[in-house]
């Protein structure tokens, strides 16, 4: 057994949506004069080590929270100058007219992962303790179920679970109440859905593999503030997806491509679909003579409005990408992550202090009563939208857009992992070698991400049937996990009788989650592995 600690609120995970949290609380205890203990656990090595994304900011959120976050030093320093929306074919470019909702006119271009570490300075600065380097295995219940605590995971497990010499078994963290904010596809979350039946009343969320590289190109070639986003070529007219470009400060550029866990096509790979796009003759001209700085990719929430859960239950809530807040159509979703957060803790500050349990339906009427659902409701319909095609998805956007998503009807998603085709009724994707120039091999991707797995743990991707993977996915879909993981995780290799086999190499997985929602059976688990591990991204 290992050493327990009690605080008042523990929040599982050091994103904007659970930083927002710690520092609304720890504001609303100073402000009443209350005293609350609030601690924050995250599985990076560091806050931010583990955050991506694009980032534009809308500052929405950040302005309520922290109204003199210039005075403070945020790490916002580029203000969006221009907006362009490009289609392309395989060798053009047509630009289109902007969407009303991809306009950015007042946001910024962040590096979110550090912007996370300037919000976790000043939930330090407030009071709440942070504690990165700590994964979460399990939540801790009582007799009735109720959580009341969490129980983060050993160190020093070998490969087989036996204890090795620096063994460190899990800390008992008890709470009045656990908020998890753990971002898209959360382990524990996942399974907090179906132990509190959280989904019942809400359909299916729906994914999206986002992947990023930054890069340093030439001055001549930087437009700081400048966003481009593209639809269409390497992509077919079926599959949802495309790029976002930023140009951000010291002649740095984001460049990132995102494809919806949705596709039919086995063959598909979304790692060498980016790498094919930037190939692009619009595309590689602005990458010319650059290099590469770092690289990563995750998953993200597409499901919108209809697809978040009951977001309270006995003991704890849900908040963030973990329960699934994304503006499809803006592109964004820090801004509506921190303001969850920032309910949150208001619904549990007034009951806490109250020496009272937070009422379990108070945060989801205080979501549905706030600008999120302002946001979120009226374009519930354009992401499901694109189920039938690129050119059915921008017209049913437009439709949309023009009527403010007044439409008495609200479309419905698909699981993603069973929207995948058969192999034999897919044509194969041959993408070209990349030249390590502009293009690159998933080997020297996953070295930028700095990932890091201490090899001789237990596996933190579980089969839940190990003949799954040659039985089914090989034999139905030329076992897609090789094509779909960004991070080359999965290989079918020969074992000593010369029978395919399913080989993982968990140490490069970069916590992309994408193999826990694509895998057709829903045969993969991914669960947490030792704290600390995975991918550092410096600056993502």
């Amino acid at each position: 057994m290992g050493d327990e600690l009690s605080f008042d609120v523990v929040i599982v995970g050091a994103g904007p949506a659970g930083l927002s949290a710690a520092i609304r609380l720890k504001q609303l205890c100073n402000a009443n004069n209350q005293m609350l203990s609030v601690c924050v656990l995250e599985k990076g090595a560091e806050v931010g080590a583990h955050i991506l994304s694009g980032a534009v900011l809308e500052p929405r959120a950040l302005n309520e929270l922290i109204p003199d976050w210039k005075e403070k030093g945020a790490p916002l320093e580029t203000v969006v100058q221009e907006d362009k929306f490009l289609l392309l074919t395989q060798k053009r470019s047509f630009r289109l007219p902007t969407p009303p909702l991809m306009k950015n006119h007042g946001n910024y271009i962040i590096s979110l992962g550090n912007f996370c570490r300037w919000l976790a300075q000043q939930a330090e600065a407030l009071g709440a303790e942070i504690y990165p380097g700590f994964s979460v295995g399990k939540t801790l219940d009582d007799d009735q179920g109720k959580v009341v605590g969490v129980e983060t995971m050993p160190r020093g497990l070998d490969a087989n679970g036996q204890q090795k010499e620096a063994y460190e078994p899990g800390v008992q963290i008890l709470a009045r109440h656990v908020i998890f904010a753990e971002g898209c596809r959360g382990s524990l979350s996942k399974e907090l859905f179906e132990k509190f039946n959280l989904r019942k009343d809400c359909q299916t969320q729906t994914y999206g593999i986002g992947l990023k590289e930054l890069w340093e190109i030439k001055p001549e070639k930087h437009q700081q503030g400048r966003v481009l986003h593209t639809i269409g070529w390497p992509l077919d007219a079926k599959t949802y997806g495309g790029s976002f470009i930023y140009h951000l400060e010291n002649n740095q550029l984001a460049i990132g491509f995102v494809i919806g866990l949705d596709y039919e096509n086995p063959y598909l790979s979304p790692y060498d679909e980016f790498q094919r796009f930037k190939h692009h003759p619009a595309i590689q001209s602005l990458l010319e003579g650059g290099r590469r700085i770092s690289y990563g990719a995750r998953a993200l929430n597409e499901g919108g409005w209809q697809s978040i859960p009951q977001l309270s239950f006995p003991g704890g809530s849900l908040i963030g990408c973990a329960a699934g807040f994304l503006n499809v159509p803006k592109i964004k979703g820090t801004h509506t992550a921190m303001k969850s957060g920032m309910i949150a803790a208001e619904v549990i500050f007034e009951a806490l202090s109250q020496g009272r349990e937070p009422q379990e339906e108070m945060l989801d009427q205080q979501v549905r009563q706030s600008w999120i659902a302002e946001e979120l409701k009226p374009v519930r319909n354009i992401r499901p939208g694109f189920k039938k095609g690129i050119w059915h998805g921008l017209i049913n956007a437009a439709f949309e857009t023009v009527l403010q998503g007044k439409t008495p009807w609200t479309l419905k998603h698909q699981e993603d992992h069973k929207s995948l085709k058969k192999a034999k009724e897919c044509q194969p994707i041959s993408y070209p070698k990349p030249d390590g120039v502009i293009s690159f091999d998933k080997m020297s991707s996953v070295y930028l991400s700095n990932t890091n797995h201490a090899e001789d743990q237990p596996c933190h991707l579980h089969l839940k049937q190990s003949f799954i993977p040659i039985a089914h996915n090989l034999a139905l879909y030329d076992a897609p996990e090789q094509r779909y993981c960004p991070a080359g995780v999965y290989e079918i290799t020969q074992n000593a009788t010369g029978a395919p086999h399913l080989q993982i190499n968990a140490q490069n997985c970069v916590h992309c989650k994408t193999c826990d929602i694509k895998d057709p059976l829903q045969n993969i688990n991914w669960v947490a592995p030792e704290g600390g591990d995975g991918p550092r991204y410096p600056n993502m």
